[in-house]
């Protein structure tokens, strides 16, 4: 089972996302409660969020930016 990722948690939309429709994700940090950095779909904010650790995150991200 899932860990619970609280509503509450300080969401951030991707900038590429948009109103019509578009690649919607939010990212959030909880590595105070969960140790990750959790990411979920915009437009179902009750849905499942994935979770990564913050070291594979980073990882991600400088991976992308070289693109």
């Amino acid at each position: 089972m899932a860990p619970d990722v609280a509503e509450e948690s300080a969401w951030f939309k991707s900038s590429y996302s948009n109103d019509t429709g578009g690649a919607c994700v939010e990212v959030a940090d909880v590595t105070r409660t969960h140790s990750s950095i959790a990411i979920r779909d915009s437009k179902i904010p009750s849905g499942p969020a994935l979770l990564f650790t913050p070291g594979a995150f980073a990882g991600f991200i400088a991976e992308v930016q070289t693109l």
